[in-house]
């Protein structure tokens, strides 16, 4: 069974001044995950944790990230201007993009980020726009992992990082045209539960590493782990152990890294692991209805939570106050998008539900309220940060009509 890290009576107060839906992140559970998983890596001097704006890209979480020892994670040139703007800058930014334009090189290399080359012929590409860094990073696929799953899907059909041959090929043309620090970078999975992920991928890259350094008398000075550590979304799995992670990763280290006189800074990019478990989507129950299922229909839609629409992802859902009543049946819970996919859970068993019932949508802390839309006009909700008191303070207020319309060649008839 889920638990929540607030009652009822909480949500009830809160809705005395905020409208649902709204998404509501823990405080306490994010700072205790951030210090667990800095403990369970502080036998690497150079560890850092370079967190997944994409994942949760708000500035008051950043901030407390950035007190907390994080960098950031970043893929485009907003992301990176978020966190500048949140006081993070320089090395602590990695820049990991694709298909990457001109413009976000440019605000990249402006900011003194970490460039992460996510293909050979970039370096070329790079190089039109400014001269290389003495810092580069390259991205790694080696085509095949034993830990791979849905969202990733099979690394051959995977666009992302280089092959082995253009890997090696990349480095060394690198250290040619005068490249002096160097990176690897490799994401090989997505939502991993299993606790050998990170140890055998640590392994994969340090095998790597060493043959830079044979081949080319190049120094790996960081292996970038990036993210791919899962979350338990269904109340029977069981969280990783990150201590045990932490701890078989020490041991690769020891045997590969130290045994032959190097030293490597880890690095990760957790974004589900950090924030995931420690946001909720707060919703209403608005509509009943009985055709040839049984339907809840609630306030908010797959515009504030698309996972479920585009993975078929589990997300547990908490009926407030009705925690240990019986199921009374199984139901479908719907927003009303014009889209059949607009659906939280299917034939899920859930308690008899009222009218007025908020329902909590769990595990929504990562890639929830990011991944949100507009379609058909739904307005983007608001976002609240609960501290230890359960008291909450607004970090995104929700969008309002005038939002919606401030692009669009209109008259002042529409605004309002």
């Amino acid at each position: 069974m889920k638990t929540l890290p607030f009652s009822k009576e909480d949500v009830l107060n809160w809705t005395k001044n905020h409208p649902t839906p709204f998404y509501v992140y823990d405080e306490a559970g994010l700072r205790k995950c951030v210090t667990d998983l800095y403990k369970a890596f502080s036998w690497n001097k150079g560890f850092c944790e370079y967190f997944a704006v994409k994942a949760l890209p708000n500035p008051s979480i950043l901030r407390l990230l950035k007190e907390l020892g994080c960098g950031t994670d970043c893929a485009s040139e907003p992301e990176i201007v978020l966190s500048v703007k949140s006081g993070i800058t320089g090395k602590k930014i990695m820049f990991s993009s694709n298909e990457t334009t001109v413009r976000e090189y440019e605000v990249a290399l402006k900011n003194g980020a970490i460039i992460n080359l996510d293909d050979i012929t970039h370096i070329e590409f790079l190089e039109k726009i400014a001269p290389l860094p003495e810092t580069i990073c390259c991205r790694y696929n080696p085509g095949k992992f034993r830990n791979t799953n849905d969202i990733m899907g099979h690394l051959y059909d995977s666009k992302f990082g280089m092959t082995y041959d253009q890997i090696k090929l990349a480095f060394k043309t690198l250290k040619e045209k005068g490249v002096k620090h160097f990176g690897i970078h490799a994401m090989l999975a997505s939502c991993c539960l299993e606790e050998d992920y990170y140890p055998r991928l640590a392994e994969e890259i340090f095998a790597l590493a060493l043959e830079m350094k044979k081949d080319f008398d190049i120094n790996v000075e960081f292996v970038d782990l990036s993210g791919g550590i899962g979350i338990p979304y269904k109340p029977g799995e069981q969280p990783v152990d990150i201590f045990k992670i932490g701890d078989e990763v020490r041991k690769v280290y020891e045997r590969m890294v130290e045994d032959n006189g190097l030293e490597i800074a880890i690095f990760t990019e957790m974004g589900r692991y950090i924030t995931g478990p420690y946001g909720y989507l707060i919703t209403k129950a608005i509509h009943y209805k009985h055709i040839y299922k049984e339907y809840i229909g609630v306030d908010a839609s797959c515009c504030d939570l698309m996972r479920p629409a585009m993975y078929g992802s589990y997300h547990h859902i908490t009926v407030l106050g009705k925690e240990n009543a019986e199921a009374a049946g199984k139901f479908d819970v719907v927003g009303s998008l014009c889209e059949n996919n607009d659906k939280f859970a299917v034939d899920r068993k859930l308690p008899k539900v009222d009218i007025g019932d908020y329902l909590v949508i769990h595990d929504a802390g990562a890639h929830g309220h990011a991944m949100g839309y507009n379609y058909n006009g739904k307005l983007r909700c608001a976002e609240f940060l609960m501290h230890p008191d359960k008291s909450i303070k607004m970090i995104r207020r929700a969008q309002t009509m005038n939002d919606y319309f401030i692009t669009l060649d209109i008259d002042e008839d529409f605004k309002r």
